[in-house]
């Protein structure tokens, strides 16, 4: 059985408890921009809001490899696409306790809904 790649219990902790992530997709000409993370059973997920044709969902999707920006270090990072249902629902569920401000519960419901909920993401350390 192989071991599945995971973030530190330090590095968890950093994701889960900031409001956003600096993610970028590919290894081309994307730029770091920001984006709403979540952390559920020690595992880094990420849904695209937008869907946008030449955003980093897509190119995620094209190619796989990419980083992240954390307190000044970037790190290497895989994206696996999620399918488990109950795992999306925990994702949703996750996206609505972390994100519950007035002005933020309207986008994590958002992040909840069909369109989004297909863009699901695993962040895994690539190591490359």
């Amino acid at each position: 059985m192989n071991a599945k790649r995971q973030f530190s219990d330090e590095l968890l902790a950093r994701i889960n408890e900031g409001k956003g992530l600096r993610i970028r997709a590919g290894t081309g000409e994307h730029r770091f921009i920001g984006i709403w993370v979540v952390v559920v059973k020690n595992r880094v997920f990420v849904r695209s809001w937008s869907v946008k044709p030449n955003g980093w969902y897509r190119t995620f999707l094209k190619q796989p490899s990419g980083a992240i920006q954390l307190a000044g270090e970037e790190i290497a990072v895989r994206a696996v696409q999620i399918k488990d249902k109950r795992l999306r629902d925990a994702i949703d569920r996750a996206y609505l306790e972390k994100y519950n401000s007035k002005g933020s519960l309207k986008y994590a419901k958002d992040l909840g809904s069909p369109k989004s909920r297909a863009t699901t993401i695993e962040l895994v350390p690539s190591g490359r």
